[in-house]
């Protein structure tokens, strides 16, 4: 057997850059990489493995040059718009970049799909769940996005099922991020936005000096100190999910969805204790009204991704999460 195609859309972007890297050092010889990425939040240096063709998904006669010269056999899809209060605000664009973009792929990708088979693995988000009635979150929780970006990624996920139903050369997993945040333990890679609105990279950046203060968006949702509270998964762990989740493929497993978190929660104000720890004085902090589409609470029940697809983190630390991120704060290279 040759080596497995595998193209990556957003692997130059923070998840995409981790996934790509891990692909190389753990399949080596085995995989040939094409990232496709349009640099509007990646960043070139990211890309250590592979070839990168600058570009955006929505540009059907690039993605059609670049799968008839690549023919690959996996695409891994990470390019999206991703910051729910700005999808809030700009719902057309993150529907016609996050839905049209996906469209674009997938109907560029038909012709190769109707002659051998292509596994697809979709970089999803818990925020298709909304406010969740219940927690921990398993995959069967119903899906009632607050927010459009929420909306953009269900809207995707049901079209890889109807294309997995239609077509049999065509199988995908879809994994539902939880709070991605960290970086890379070797040092190469890492989160690089200029204004942030994660809260652990926008945190570092105050402890840095470059952001006068950190905004606490809400302190009286109906949790025990009043803030949100999110499932933090440290980035490399995230990435390792990936992985598997191309094995699986590649072994015939079915199309499937898959929380990818840790099963336990964070409030934002325990996350900036231990920000205040890790770099070893108290960052200033200033409170806010909440932001819309926020829920109060979100946590994963991570046992089928464990049970199927045996995951298990090496990572589970909130600590080494804002290490990690406070480490490449301080000396990152791109």
């Amino acid at each position: 057997m040759g080596k497995i195609k595998i193209v990556v859309t957003g692997g130059a972007g923070y998840i995409g850059s981790h996934v790509v890297k891990l692909i190389g050092e753990s399949l080596k010889d085995k995989a040939e990489i094409v990232v496709i990425d349009n640099l509007s939040t990646g960043h070139r240096e990211a890309v250590l493995y592979g070839n990168l063709v600058e570009g955006d998904i929505r540009d059907r006669n690039l993605l059609r040059k670049v799968f008839s010269d690549f023919e690959p056999d996996v695409i891994m899809h990470f390019s999206a718009l991703l910051v729910v209060p700005e999808s809030v605000e700009k719902p057309v664009e993150y529907w016609d970049n996050n839905v049209g973009g996906m469209i674009a792929l997938l109907l560029e990708a038909l012709p190769i799909i109707r002659r051998k088979k292509v596994s697809f693995i979709f970089s999803s988000t818990a925020a298709v769940y909304g406010n969740p009635e219940k927690l921990p979150i398993s995959e069967d929780h119903p899906k009632r996005p607050e927010n459009p970006y929420g909306d953009t990624k269900l809207a995707c996920e049901k079209l890889l099922s109807s294309l997995s139903y239609a077509e049999k050369n065509f199988n995908f997993v879809s994994l539902r991020y939880f709070n991605a945040a960290g970086a890379d333990p070797d040092g190469l890679l890492g989160q690089s936005t200029p204004n942030p609105t994660h809260l652990i990279l926008r945190a570092v950046k105050v402890a840095k000096g470059e952001i006068p203060f950190i905004e606490i968006y809400g302190t009286d949702y109906p949790t025990p100190d009043g803030t949100c509270i999110r499932d933090y998964i440290h980035v490399q762990d995230l990435s390792w999910a990936h992985i598997l989740a191309l094995e699986y493929l590649l072994d015939g497993g079915e199309s499937d969805f898959f929380n990818v978190g840790y099963g336990k929660g964070y409030s934002v104000l325990e996350v900036l204790k231990v920000v205040d720890e890790v770099v070893g004085f108290e960052i200033p902090k200033r409170t806010a009204k909440r932001r819309p589409g926020d829920p109060a609470a979100l946590v994963a029940d991570p046992t089928k991704i464990k049970t199927k697809l045996g995951f298990f983190p090496k990572y589970d630390d909130i600590y080494f999460i804002v290490r990690t991120a406070w480490n490449w704060e301080l000396n990152k290279r791109y």
